[in-house]
């Protein structure tokens, strides 16, 4: 158990520390010639069952209390001293307010110098405190007489805090790494050491860390956890760990700083979080108010952003983004105080509720339902409330690695909640059992749809249809989701079409009594110079837009083949044009021929012989070289000879047109099957 004090200057919180633990944790050497506690203090006492019990001494001068504040983190027991000849004094209420928004619930009043204060004015006093201390985490607390002169109460004291130990809530290891850095520091011959208290999880000897935000990756030589050498460090536990490492060094880290698992370096400085604004301020907060927020021993300049409309008026809570001058390594749930940036009063303070708050859009009705979503303290139910609200998923990776969950949190979470979970390179995003049954009903509806609609087109354009779903998923995330429904044959991906498996390009009556004319054409002794587009208008009597679209519709089912612009061959022209150029390669001597040689077998012109050839080039069958060329056989298949199988399918399954990138020319609608003059080689 950590147990820290709490009080005005000079009520005697080092002494009575001193009294319990016989440990003076005034170590500077102003401290000693002022006679107050400047720093952070630290002192060990075993108890009766063998714990040890771990004690931080804050400062109660006004000027240190950004000290008090980092001490006070992660304490799970608070010693509150009040002078008995004083009473309750300015300090006492500023630490009790820091005490009761980092929501530390279990403690004890101290009611020190108790020789200084006969009866009657110890019971007045006590009255007073009950009165100050109602309405906070400490309301209810017992209040102990103490004198560290006569030695009265400080037994009862010390075996309050034994029976405290007993039946305190023993803290797992659960969760991923994290200590709060409150001291860094070199010994000679044992290198660079820092301490601190662990907020989650723990560490073993040799463990890797990485020291946030600086982004610097350390190794663990050896732990002192509750002043014992040790292998392995728990949350809960004040520890002293031994780095070593490239660039390790006494700077390599500060207060202020947090050693973690590597998995949870992703420093922040943009934050939406709650804020509860103390009572006894004289002004509201308004939009953009200049702060000194403390987090864990971290203390950093920002301003606050309202997520409402009207000032946060004294005593009341609101919604607030905090904009940090500078990073620091935080997780959801974490309390936080703020202090005024001029005066250096407290103000108030809050739990984080989003590490990744966005700059725009802040304030919509989408935006505050995810933050009353992400305000549920239980990971279960933040993560439930979120999937059940806009955008319907989350980045599940983000989501563990925010809140410091462990590998065995994230399985039960996923487990529990019946979670879809989607990879890819950017992440796991996770949405509902629901929501996933949803999604894939909507996308196979609106394949369907489209597919009645337009039952000449291979498929839906991926990002097209991305856009028309709900959950409008990142679209990394999409294009996984969509491979892993392809992988079950729920659809079918086509390049950067999607469709569903049964769905083949199909022509209309109307286009198929018009191929029937147009087909003759491109066939028989002119196959090897067909009509071009403009031609092939004329000779059937039907606008040239009309053919044109014809043809690319035919070259979608694998039928043809765009060689040049407006210039297409039929498919099983295009693989009788490759076995002749195959035949010359053969009989060549060198394994070359010319376009001469390629006309003649082709009794073609020279024009229409090189725009052919230079088809063959782009899509790397043919490799020239000067004025001849070889086959690239590796090549060939891509102009097998057509079988019947392939007039009734969608495409050659060799052909490389049809993934994303292929255009049938500049300006022009992407084909996706079928080659065309301006292609480039797959």
């Amino acid at each position: 158990m950590i147990i820290g004090t709490a009080g005005h200057i000079d009520h005697g919180k080092t002494s009575l520390v001193r009294a319990l633990t016989g440990v003076d944790t005034d170590r500077l050497k102003e401290e000693k010639a002022r006679g107050i506690s400047i720093d952070l203090g630290f002192a060990y006492m075993p108890a009766p069952d063998g714990s040890i019990l771990g004690f931080v001494d804050v400062p109660g001068h006004e000027k240190f209390v950004h000290n008090m504040v980092a001490g006070a983190t992660g304490i799970d027991f608070v010693l509150l001293a009040v002078a008995a000849d004083d009473g309750p004094m300015l300090q006492t209420f500023e630490h009790l307010a820091i005490v009761d928004l980092l929501g530390v619930k279990r403690g004890v009043v101290v009611l020190s110098k108790a020789d200084l204060a006969a009866r009657p004015a110890r019971e007045e006093v006590g009255r007073v405190i009950r009165q100050v201390i109602a309405g906070t985490t400490l309301a209810g607390a017992e209040i102990i007489p103490v004198s560290t002169v006569s030695g009265e109460g400080i037994d009862a004291l010390r075996e309050h805090l034994f029976d405290a130990a007993r039946h305190a809530d023993r803290l797992s290891a659960r969760g991923r790494f994290r200590l709060a850095v409150d001291r860094s520091f070199s010994l000679a011959g044992v290198g660079a050491v820092v301490t601190g208290t662990v907020l989650s999880g723990s560490v073993n000897v040799d463990d890797r860390v990485t020291i946030s935000p600086r982004g610097i990756v350390a190794r663990v030589r050896s732990i002192h956890a509750q002043n014992r050498v040790t292998t392995t460090g728990r949350s809960g536990e004040r520890c002293a760990l031994n780095l070593a490492g490239e660039g390790i060094s006494k700077d390599a880290a500060a207060r202020g700083d947090i050693v973690l698992d590597p998995s949870l370096h992703a420093p922040t400085d943009r934050i939406d979080a709650t804020l509860r604004v103390l009572a006894c301020e004289k002004k509201s907060i308004g939009q953009w108010t200049p702060v000194r927020l403390h987090h864990a021993a971290a203390e950093v300049g920002a301003h606050l952003v309202l997520l409402a409309d009207q000032p946060v008026e004294p005593g009341t809570e609101a919604l607030v983004q905090v904009v940090l001058d500078r990073p620091i390594a935080a997780a959801v749930g974490d309390r936080y105080i703020l202090r005024h940036a001029s005066d250096m009063r407290t103000i108030g303070g809050g739990r984080f509720l989003d590490l990744r708050a966005p700059a725009r859009k802040r304030r919509t009705p989408v935006r505050l339902g995810q933050l009353a979503a992400c305000a549920l303290e239980d990971p279960a139910q933040a993560l439930a409330a979120l999937l059940a609200r806009a955008p319907y998923f989350v980045d599940f990776s983000a989501f563990a690695r925010d809140r410091a969950l462990a590998d065995s949190e994230r399985e039960t979470l996923a487990r529990e909640l019946a979670l879809v979970q989607i990879g890819a390179s950017t992440g796991v995003i996770t949405v509902s059992d629901l929501v996933s049954k949803r999604l894939e009903q909507s996308l196979l509806a609106t394949l369907a749809a489209f597919h009645a609609d337009n039952p000449d087109l291979p498929g839906l354009a991926m990002e097209r249809l991305r856009l028309e779903l709900e959950p409008r998923l990142p679209a990394p995330t999409f294009a996984a989701h969509l491979r892993g429904l392809a992988q079950t044959h729920v659809v079918a991906l086509d390049g950067a079409w999607v469709r569903l498996p049964q769905h083949s390009v199909k022509l209309t009556p109307a286009d198929e009594r018009a191929w029937t004319r147009v087909r003759p054409l491109l066939a028989g002794d002119c196959r090897f110079r067909p009509p071009r587009v403009r031609d092939v208008a004329g000779l059937v009597s039907t606008p040239e837009a009309d053919v044109r679209r014809l043809m690319k519709l035919a070259a979608r089912m694998g039928k043809v083949d765009e060689v040049a612009h407006d210039h297409f061959f039929l498919r099983e022209t295009v693989a009788e044009m490759a076995a002749i150029m195959l035949d010359l390669a053969s009989a060549a001597p060198n394994g070359q021929f010319t376009a001469a040689q390629f006309r003649d077998r082709l009794d073609n012109g020279r024009k229409v012989a090189i725009q052919v050839l230079e088809f063959f080039d782009r899509h790397g069958v043919t490799l020239r070289r000067g004025e001849r060329r070889r086959m690239n056989k590796h090549r060939l298949d891509l102009f097998r000879k057509p079988t019947e199988a392939d007039h009734s399918s969608s495409g050659r399954a060799a052909s490389p047109v049809g993934r994303p990138g292929f255009k049938s020319g500049r300006g022009r609608e992407p084909v996706s099957g079928g080659f065309d003059s301006h292609s480039l080689p797959p």
